[in-house]
């Protein structure tokens, strides 16, 4: 059984910091691409930020460039994301995505966290 849970989610205010974790637990054979999504109320979920597990590679939405930073313990599979200079706007909800192949499969499946709540608010 795979697993996929996020934690650091919580209430700050604009300008200031929070970092977010997500760990993928269980039997896992290997790890393609783990990911942060966001949903506000009223919108759709968005991409933040994603990074490749082998290569490193990373990816930002527009909005956030320069401001949040993904990273990734190969180790203990788990990614953060570090988030700075936080606006009112980026409050959301913020979900924790893999791509991966499980033992029990040994196919590349996706997996979703059940969500952190972030609130960017004075």
């Amino acid at each position: 059984q795979v697993q996929v849970v996020e934690s650091g989610g919580g209430l700050v205010q604009p300008g200031g910091s929070l970092r977010l974790s997500c760990a993928a637990s269980g039997s896992i054979y290997r790890i393609y691409h783990m990911a942060w999504y966001r949903q506000a109320p009223g919108k759709q979920r968005e991409l933040v930020a994603g990074i490749f597990w082998s290569s490193e590679s990373t990816n930002y939405a527009d909005s956030v460039k320069g401001r949040f930073t993904i990273s990734r313990d190969k180790a203990k599979n788990t990614v953060d994301l570090q988030m700075n200079s936080l606006k009112p706007e980026d409050t959301a909800v913020y979900y924790c995505y893999s791509r991966l192949t499980g033992f029990a499969t040994l196919m590349p499946n996706e997996y979703w966290g059940q969500g952190t709540q972030v609130t960017v608010s004075s």
